[in-house]
């Protein structure tokens, strides 16, 4: 019996950079100040393949690299690949030339887009052995110690020609039980801050979100139940971070950050306690922040929040079951500022009712904020969301539909607006907020650095020379 152990090799397809988090596949030379992301969900599969006793690689191939080469040169036995809907028809690629390579090799895909599709892709794709539906850690762990498919939920594979699906698995209630992201096997230097260039980690904090809004992949994704890690597990892969790999500015990733206001204070507290003397930020809704939640954030060290707007018209938040109103979003963006943290608002135009007067609103209530960065996402309806089930009941899904510049290119009209009128409109939006004369000279002053000064350089001349 041979003692050699078995291979995994986990990647990123070969693609334009794209932030491939199920919740979130963007673009990001296209979107500005939306910067490369980690893999952390396949730092997360890799310690779990460590932990059974596999040795694991991790390539990110839109960074560089050479697949083939890899193939060749590690002979894995599995390969995982995250497999996202901009880039669905490239990324299944992959699978061939694996198999061209490594005959015996085994297939596997992830990917928020198999939520709809994955009967079909598995019928149709010959050389993928097997999809994970759902949260995937572990249904991977099953299938690479050998469990019987069968056996495994969350699983579609092949039964001679018939595909078979195991069934939905539940959510992994503990997340505290899941290993540290495999950091080891990355290059961190890659992924760095838009802003200040320093090196970046993303640190995912909580899972879930209870309110199913109608463009996104959050609940269809990670549930609708909030599965938060307790604050001392989180506090303890800061401190690997910051020990082990020298990183002090992090993202918490979350599905929805502040949503409890105890598990936020303990967190901060914990933080500040530890004398780590870190740089965060995270993501928060505009009606569950108050002041005293700001302001021991900031003492916990947040420097930045983003607060998904989505729109400056109370008719399209209504539409899309947002459950916020535009005077929530005015406070919350008011309690922030008075405790120096920045403002990142997102917005999403040229969803099934937009009008242009409903563009509008958005674009003069996004510069009536005066937040420090703002995104205009054209709405993309990505395969799982409500969107997505809508425009295909009111055909504006056709063959014309292209997923390829999600939330950069409209990928369907509206009910009164062609996808070239909206993304006339998004591009106004775009230089109306930041060639504002007085937002160039307010984050002039905010820059402590040359790298930060060329980093905004960079981006003003990516937005001027958009046509």
């Amino acid at each position: 019996m041979s003692d050699t152990k078995k291979k995994i090799l986990l990647i990123y397809p070969p693609s334009p950079v794209l932030n491939r988090e199920d919740r979130c596949q963007q673009p990001t030379e296209s979107l500005i100040v939306i910067p490369p992301l980690p893999p952390t969900d396949l730092m997360y599969l890799a310690a779990v393949s460590e932990q059974a006793g596999l040795e694991a690689k991790i390539a990110d191939y839109s960074q560089g690299g050479n697949f083939e080469a890899d193939l060749r040169e590690f002979q894995p036995d599995f390969l995982l690949v995250n497999v996202a809907t901009p880039t669905f028809k490239t990324d299944v690629e992959a699978l061939t030339v694996a198999k061209e390579i490594c005959p015996n090799i085994v297939t596997i895909a992830k990917g928020a887009a198999f939520l709809t599709l994955a009967q079909d892709v598995m019928y149709y794709v010959k050389d993928l052995d097997y999809i994970i539906y759902g949260e995937p850690e572990e249904t991977l762990r099953e299938l690479i110690i050998g469990v019987a498919p069968y056996r495994i939920q969350g699983l579609y594979y092949r039964d001679d020609i018939r595909v078979k699906f195991t069934g939905a698995r539940p959510f992994i209630d503990n997340l505290d039980s899941l290993p540290f992201p495999a950091r080891h096997l990355v290059d961190n230097n890659i992924y760095r801050r838009p802003d200040t260039g320093e090196v970046q980690a993303v640190i995912k904090v909580s899972r879930g979100c209870p309110f199913h809004c109608f463009f996104c992949l959050a609940t269809p994704v990670s549930g609708s139940k909030v599965r938060k890690r307790s604050p001392q597990n989180i506090v303890e892969e800061i401190k690997e971070c910051v020990e082990k790999y020298h990183i002090r500015n992090f993202l918490f990733w979350s599905d929805i950050f502040n949503i409890d206001k105890k598990w936020v204070m303990e967190l901060c507290q914990l933080i500040i306690d530890s004398g780590l003397d870190i740089v965060w930020s995270a993501n928060t809704r505009a009606d569950t922040a108050d002041e005293e939640m700001a302001e021991m954030m900031y003492k916990a060290g947040c420097r930045l929040v983003s607060i998904g707007v989505e729109s400056g018209s109370q008719e399209m938040l209504d539409h899309i079951g947002k459950k916020i109103t535009l005077d929530d979003v005015r406070v919350t963006v008011k309690i922030f500022k008075k405790y120096g943290i920045r403002i990142y608002n997102y917005f999403v135009i040229g969803l099934p009712w937009e009008t242009e007067d409903t563009i509008e609103d958005t674009i003069d209530f996004a510069i009536e904020l005066d937040s420090d960065f703002i995104s205009f996402y054209t709405a993309t309806p990505l395969p799982g969301t409500k969107f997505y089930n809508y425009a295909k009941e009111n055909n504006l899904i056709d063959s014309d539909t292209s997923f390829k510049n999600a939330y950069f290119y409209p990928a369907v009209n509206t009910h009164h607006l062609t996808k070239d009128q909206v993304f006339a409109l998004h591009k106004k939006a775009l230089k109306r907020f930041y060639l504002r004369p007085s937002y160039i000279l307010k984050m002039l002053l905010k820059i402590k650095s040359k790298t930060e000064f060329m980093n905004y350089f960079h981006a003003g001349m990516n937005l001027l020379k958009r046509k």
